[in-house]
C-alpha cells in the first residue's frame, strides 16, 4: 500500500502509521502455514524517510487501524468506519451500521441524526458526489437502500471543511464504495435468516410473477385503458362529465339510455382497476442472502496498470410486526392494533474499473445499481372519537402496498500527482518546473437517478361488530363512496455533479504548506406525480354483499348487476338500473403532485500549514450560489382537451416568483491542531470553528399540504421558511498508542438561528397535521468519548481480547420555539404570551448514546466473535401543542453477537444473532404507551468462499 499525500510528507503520520504495523495485533499473528493473513514481519523504518509501503497484520485490530491515517490527517473532527468493521459489527445497512458511530442515533430505521439534530442536518455522498434521494416527500436520503456489501469505509465529517457542501448541520456522511483489489479476488456468500416475530403463516395478497425480482410485471400498474381515460374525460369521471361527453357523441339516445350509458362508462374504468386483492395466507420462507464479486488488476508493461471488480447481491427477507398505539386522553377506548407482513428484496450491482499510470496517475469509473422492494400487506383494526372500543363497533382498514426504490449511479473520477516519475516519463511537461512536485488534481463527475414507483397503495375501509365480551362477531366494508382508496405514485430525481480541487504542496525548512482550491456544479431535477381514486358502494341490496373477501366485494358481480327500472314514469320498457350504488372518480389534492429543481455553483479555497510538525492551521472558505424552486403541479390541468405543463401555470407568475428561492452565502471555517506526545505514541488536540447553513427540502417552500409517507401526517409547506444558520465549534483530543488503542474526547457546540422544525396544527379528530416553520433559536453542546483498548495487559488469555466503545453525552438540546410556533407544552408564557420558562429540546435529539463492543481473536486467527451494546436515552418523538403532551421514545437497548470461523484461508462461516434481549420500540406521552411495536430477534448464518 503506497503512501500518498500528505502521508508523503508527515513524519508523524507515517510513525503512527508503521506503530499501528507493528502493534500487538500484528505480533499476536503467527507465521504458521496455512492460516490466513500471515505476512512477514515489515522492517522497521526511520520515520524521518519517506514510506513506501506498510504491511497491516491482523483481523479487526489492525484492519480497523487502516483508517486511523485518514482520521489522524483530517484536519477537522472526522469518523471512520470501514469495511471490515462493519462486516464485524453484522449490520446490513449503511443506516444501521452508522448507529455505531459516537453521536449519531438511527430513527425509523433509514435516517441518522448526528448530535441529536433531525435527518435534514445531516447529508450523504457517494464517493465525494452528490446523489438523488428516493424518498417521496424529503430531499434527505434514506440511508437504508444501501446496503453494506458495497461498502469500503463510511466517511462522518462532523466538522466542517470548506471541501464540502456548505448544507451542514450536525454532519456529512461520505459513502464510499469497494473499488480496484491489488490482486485477483473472487468471493460467493451464502446465507439463510430467520425473525423471531414472523410466524408460521402471514397475510399477503396476490401479485405478480416478478415480485421475487423485487419488480412488478404491470399486474398493480394503472391500466392503459385508464391512462387513456384520463386524457379523454380530462381527469374527471364524475357522472356529470361522462353525460356530457355521451351526449355529444350520441345525440340521439333518451335520458334514460344516456344515463344508463353514462354509468356503464364509469364502472368499466371503475373496473380497470386491479381489484385481485383478497387477503390471503403464506407461509414465509426464511431469509435468504446471495453475493458474488470478483476483480483483478493487471500490469500493462511497465508503467501502466488495469483493473476492474464486479459485484452482485440478492437479498429476500420476510418481516411481521404487531404495533399498538393508543390516545393519551383515553387510552381504553380509543386504540388501536395493527398487523403488517413486509416482504423486502434487495438487488445490488456494482462494476468499477480502474487504470493507473506510474502511480501518480489513476482514473476510475464506478456504476452501481440499487433496488430496495417493499410488498406490505396491514390489517389495522382500531377505535376512535366517533367508535368507542366499548360501543361494540369499530373500524378495520386493509392496506396493500407495493413501493420500488431504485438507484443507477455513474461516476467517473481521477486523481493526478506532479511527481517525479511523471517528469522523467513525460519530459514535455518539463515546462511545468515551476509547479511543485507532489502537486495534486482531483476531478469527478457523477450522474445518478433514483426513481420510487408505488404502482398501486390500496386502503380499503370496514366497519367491525363486537358482542358484549369484546368478540368480533362480524365485519363489512363500509358503505361509503371512499370506502376504497387507489394510488399510483411516481418520482423520478435526477442529479448531475461533477468538481475538481487542486493542491499545491510548498516546502520550507521547518514548515509544510498546502494551498487548495477548487471549484462544482450540482443540478437536481425533481417530477413527483400522484394519481387517486376512490371507490365504493354507497347503497347495496344486501349487506351481506360487502361480507366477503375483497375481490368478490369489487367483483364484476356487484359492479355490474342490474334489474329491471322500477321507475313507474321510466318511458322505456324494460330498461335495466344498475342494483347496487358504485361511486368511482379521480380524487386527491391537486397539489399532491409537484416539480422541484436545485441549482449550486460553488468555489473553495484553503490554506493547510504545518509548523515543525508540531502546529497545524487550516483556515479556509466556501462560496456557494443555490436556487431552489418547487412548484405545486396539477397533471390533470388541460387546456384544448390534452394536458399542458404550460397551461397549469398560466397566470401564476407571482405565485411562482414566491416559490423560487437563492441563498448566496460565503462560509468560512478554521482549525488549528497541536500534535505531540503527551501520555502517549500520538497525541493529537484540534479545534475547529466553521459556519455553515441548512436549507429547506423541495416540497417545504410551497404552500400546498400533502400526506407525508412515513408519518402518515398531513402536512402543509411554508413559502416564508428559510435557511437555518449554524455555527459549529468542535475541540478534539485524541491519543494514539503503539499497541494500537486509541483514546478520543471531543466537546462540541452548535448554535442555530432560525431551525428548521415541524409544529402540530390543528385538524380534525381523526387527523394529525403539521407544518413546517421556523424556530427562533437551538443549542447543542455536548461531549463524545470514544477508545479501542486490547486487554493483552490482563495476562496471556487478554490477548486474545479487546473492548471498544462509545458514548455521547449531550447536556444542551434546548429549542427556543420564538412567536412563529405558538402554545406549545414545554413552554410556559405570561398571560401577555411573553415566555417566562422554557424546556423544549429539538425533536429526535438524546441526551446520551453508547455504544460498547467486546471482541475476541483466536491466536491462530481462526476464530473472531463480538458482543454489541448499544442503547440511547429518552428522546424527543414528537412536540404537544393545543394543551397535548410531549411524546418522548424510551430507550432501547440493542445487544448483538456475532461470530466468525475460518477454517481454511478461503472459507468463512458467520454466525449473527440480533437484539437478543427483545426489546421492544415504545413511544409514550404523560405516561401512557401511544405505541409499541417488537422488532423481534434476527438470527441469520451465512457461507463465504473465495479468494
Amino acid at each position: 500500500m503506497k503512501i500518498a499525500g500528505k502521508l508523503r510528507k508527515h513524519p508523524i503520520a507515517a510513525a503512527v502509521a508503521l506503530a499501528v504495523a507493528l502493534g500487538p495485533a500484528g505480533a499476536a499473528a503467527q507465521e504458521e502455514e496455512g492460516q490466513p493473513d500471515i505476512i512477514p514481519e515489515p522492517q522497521v523504518q526511520n520515520p524521518d524517510e519517506a514510506i513506501e509501503e506498510v504491511v497491516v497484520l491482523g483481523r479487526f485490530i489492525s484492519s480497523s487501524q487502516q483508517l486511523v491515517n485518514e482520521r489522524m490527517n483530517d484536519a477537522f473532527a472526522t469518523d471512520l468506519l470501514g469495511s471490515d468493521t462493519i462486516s464485524r459489527l453484522g449490520d446490513s445497512t449503511v443506516a444501521a451500521a452508522l448507529r455505531r458511530v459516537p453521536g449519531l442515533t438511527l430513527v425509523q430505521d433509514k435516517f441518522v441524526y448526528i448530535r441529536g439534530l433531525g435527518e435534514r442536518y445531516s447529508s450523504a455522498t457517494l464517493n465525494g458526489a452528490q446523489i438523488p434521494s428516493p424518498d417521496l416527500t424529503r430531499n434527505v436520503i434514506p440511508l437504508d437502500v444501501f446496503p453494506t456489501s458495497v461498502v469500503e469505509s463510511l466517511k462522518v465529517q462532523k466538522s466542517y471543511d470548506p471541501s464540502v457542501s456548505a448544507n451542514f448541520g450536525g454532519g456529512a456522511v461520505d459513502i464510499r464504495t469497494k473499488g480496484i483489489p491489488d490482486a485477483f479476488t473472487a468471493r460467493v456468500e451464502f446465507g439463510l435468516g430467520y425473525n423471531s416475530e414472523v410466524p408460521s403463516s402471514v397475510s399477503t395478497y396476490s401479485g405478480g410473477g416478478d415480485d421475487r425480482y423485487g419488480s412488478d410485471d404491470g399486474t398493480r400498474a394503472l391500466s392503459q385503458g385508464l391512462v387513456q381515460a384520463l386524457n379523454d374525460f380530462q381527469g374527471n369521471f364524475a357522472l356529470n362529465n361522462i353525460e356530457n361527453q355521451v351526449a355529444n357523441n350520441f345525440p340521439d339516445l333518451g335520458t334514460t339510455e344516456r344515463l344508463f350509458q353514462t354509468e356503464t362508462i364509469n364502472r368499466e374504468l371503475a373496473a380497470q382497476l386491479n381489484r385481485n386483492i383478497a387477503i390471503e395466507t403464506e407461509d414465509p420462507d426464511p431469509d435468504i442472502k446471495l453475493r458474488a464479486s470478483i476483480g483483478n488488476k493487471f500490469a500493462l508493461g511497465n508503467d501502466w496498470e488495469a483493473g476492474f471488480a464486479i459485484g452482485a447481491s440478492y437479498e429476500n427477507d420476510w418481516r411481521w410486526r404487531e404495533t399498538r398505539n393508543a390516545v393519551v386522553g383515553n387510552p381504553e377506548e380509543q386504540n388501536g392494533v395493527r398487523q403488517e407482513t413486509t416482504r423486502n428484496v434487495n438487488i445490488t450491482g456494482s462494476a468499477n474499473f480502474g487504470l493507473t499510470f506510474l502511480e501518480d496517475h489513476e482514473i476510475e469509473t464506478t456504476s452501481l445499481f440499487l433496488r430496495d422492494t417493499d410488498d406490505e400487506t396491514e390489517i389495522f383494526d382500531f377505535f376512535n372519537e366517533n367508535r368507542f372500543a366499548s360501543s361494540g363497533r369499530g373500524f378495520r382498514t386493509y392496506r396493500l402496498e407495493w413501493e420500488e426504490r431504485e438507484m443507477v449511479t455513474n461516476q467517473i473520477r481521477g486523481t493526478h500527482y506532479l511527481g517525479v516519475d511523471t517528469k522523467e516519463r513525460l519530459p514535455f511537461l518539463n515546462f511545468l518546473g515551476f509547479i511543485p512536485e507532489e502537486t495534486r488534481f482531483n476531478w469527478y463527475y457523477s450522474d445518478s437517478e433514483a426513481t420510487t414507483d408505488i404502482p398501486n397503495r390500496v386502503v380499503i375501509t370496514a366497519d367491525t361488530f363486537f358482542d358484549a365480551n369484546g368478540v368480533q362477531t362480524s365485519e363489512n366494508v363500509s358503505l361509503s363512496s371512499n370506502a376504497g382508496d387507489y394510488r399510483f405514485t411516481e418520482l423520478e430525481d435526477d442529479v448531475r455533479d461533477h468538481g475538481f480541487s487542486v493542491m499545491l504542496p510548498v516546502e520550507f525548512a521547518n514548515s509544510y504548506v498546502e494551498i487548495s482550491g477548487g471549484g462544482a456544479h450540482n443540478q437536481k431535477a425533481r417530477t413527483y406525480r400522484q394519481t387517486q381514486f376512490s371507490i365504493g358502494f354507497r347503497e347495496v341490496s344486501d349487506i351481506s354483499l360487502l361480507r366477503g373477501p375483497l375481490d368478490e366485494v369489487f367483483s364484476d358481480e356487484n359492479i355490474f348487476a342490474t334489474i329491471p327500472n322500477p321507475d313507474p314514469s321510466n318511458p322505456v320498457p324494460g330498461s335495466l338500473v344498475y342494483e347496487n350504488d358504485l361511486f368511482f372518480n379521480r380524487t386527491g389534492a391537486n397539489t399532491n403532485s409537484y416539480l422541484a429543481a436545485t441549482m449550486t455553483d460553488s468555489a473553495f479555497g484553503q490554506v493547510d500549514w504545518t509548523i515543525a510538525d508540531t502546529w497545524r492551521i487550516v483556515a479556509g472558505a466556501r462560496w456557494e450560489d443555490y436556487r431552489q424552486v418547487s412548484i405545486p403541479w396539477n397533471p390533470y390541468g388541460f387546456t384544448l382537451g390534452s394536458p399542458q405543463v404550460d397551461a397549469d401555470f398560466e397566470g401564476r407568475e407571482e405565485e411562482l416568483e414566491s416559490l423560487y428561492f437563492q441563498d448566496d452565502q460565503v462560509y468560512p471555517s478554521v482549525g488549528l491542531t497541536y500534535m505531540g506526545s503527551l501520555w502517549a505514541d500520538t497525541f493529537q488536540l484540534r479545534i475547529g470553528y466553521s459556519e455553515t447553513a441548512v436549507r429547506p427540502d423541495l416540497r417545504e417552500i410551497t404552500d400546498s399540504s400533502y400526506i407525508d409517507p412515513i408519518t402518515d401526517a398531513l402536512t402543509f409547506g411554508n413559502p416564508g421558511v428559510r435557511p437555518a444558520d449554524v455555527e459549529n465549534i468542535d475541540v478534539r483530543a485524541e491519543w494514539f498508542f503503539a499497541n494500537s488503542d486509541t483514546f478520543s474526547v471531543t466537546f462540541f457546540s452548535k448554535d442555530i438561528t432560525n431551525p428548521i422544525e415541524f409544529f402540530e396544527i390543528p385538524a380534525s379528530d381523526t387527523t394529525f397535521a403539521r407544518e413546517i416553520l421556523n424556530a427562533d433559536s437551538a443549542e447543542v453542546q455536548g461531549v463524545e468519548v470514544e477508545f479501542l483498548k486490547e486487554l493483552g495487559f490482563l495476562g496471556g488469555w487478554g490477548d486474545m481480547f479487546f473492548v471498544q466503545g462509545n458514548a455521547t453525552y449531550q447536556w444542551s438540546r434546548d429549542l427556543v420555539i420564538g412567536p412563529n410556533g405558538g402554545s406549545v407544552s414545554c413552554e410556559e408564557r405570561d398571560p401577555d404570551g411573553n415566555v417566562v420558562a422554557s424546556d423544549c429540546n429539538l425533536s429526535g435529539s438524546s441526551e446520551s448514546v453508547v455504544n460498547f463492543m467486546i471482541g475476541f481473536d483466536s491466536p491462530d486467527s481462526r476464530h473472531t466473535a463480538s458482543l454489541i451494546y448499544n442503547v440511547f436515552s429518552e428522546r424527543l418523538f414528537a412536540f404537544g401543542r393545543f394543551e397535548r403532551p410531549d411524546a418522548f421514545e424510551q430507550p432501547f437497548t440493542s445487544l448483538d453477537l456475532t461470530y466468525f470461523w475460518y477454517p481454511t484461508d478461503r472459507m468463512t462461516f458467520q454466525l449473527k444473532a440480533q437484539n437478543l434481549l427483545d426489546e421492544s420500540v415504545s413511544i409514550e406521552a404523560a405516561g401512557v404507551t401511544i405505541f409499541e411495536e417488537k422488532p423481534g430477534i434476527n438470527i441469520s448464518a451465512a457461507f463465504q468462499w473465495g479468494f
